[in-house]
């Protein structure tokens, strides 16, 4: 089944570095980022682990929960993290799924379902569709899905940035334009008519076009 934005996140059960865990049932009443790799002890990925761990308490202020996924074994995930924990000069405090018998990526579509084998034997290169990032909301649905190219690092500044405009749009009548970073103005929905808008917003707004309203950010 392919999966698409608002799908229900596929749970599974399966071991990580810090026992073994329900996915729905860790992320809870939180939001999570789900982010997989194709190998452990890859240099691009080593970088992620790393830069994403120094930004935890970023996404803990945002109720959001870190999770990652390799297709390796606990005790290679471990050793790995040693390796991560020196290079980035920080602490891992989020598991890291091993997902050795690439059941969880084919429940995510980084594997075709009828993929066969486990991770044994296997290499970056033939895991080069295990890239993604899904975040995903309280309520157990998919809100972004993103695959990268394994010579291309991710930039976990924009996966911020993204549940910053999808928390603030879950709870207002508001879209954020191009680029939009926390605190600048956003756009009102079309659905809100312009007199539900004045009673939003008694101070007004900036009609760029009658489809196009812009408002200072919700507080």
């Amino acid at each position: 089944m392919t999966l698409l934005i608002n799908d229900q996140a596929p749970n599974f059960q399966v071991d990580t570095t810090h026992g073994m865990i329900d996915f729905h049932e860790w992320i809870g009443s939180s939001w999570a980022v789900l982010f997989s790799h194709p190998k452990d002890f890859t240099p691009v990925c080593t970088t992620e682990l790393g830069y994403l761990a120094q930004m935890q308490p970023e996404f803990e202020k945002r109720n959001t929960k870190i999770i990652g996924l390799s297709i390796d074994p606990i005790d290679d995930h471990k050793r790995w993290l040693d390796d991560v924990e020196e290079v980035g000069n920080t602490v891992v405090n989020y598991p890291v799924i091993a997902d050795t018998e690439l059941k969880v990526a084919k429940l995510y579509n980084m594997f075709p379902s009828d993929e066969t084998g486990s991770a044994e034997g296997r290499t970056a290169m033939t895991n080069a569709t295990v890239r993604s990032v899904f975040v995903i909301g309280p309520d157990k649905n998919i809100k972004l899905m993103i695959i990268y190219p394994m010579t291309t690092g991710r930039n976990f500044d924009e996966i911020l940035r993204v549940i910053d405009s999808m928390q603030l749009t879950a709870e207002h009548k508001v879209a954020t334009p191009v680029n939009w970073k926390q605190g600048e103005d956003v756009i009102i929905v079309p659905s809100v008519s312009n007199e539900e808008a004045a009673k939003i917003y008694p101070d007004g707004w900036d009609t760029v076009k009658p489809y196009l309203r812009k408002v200072k950010q919700p507080s």
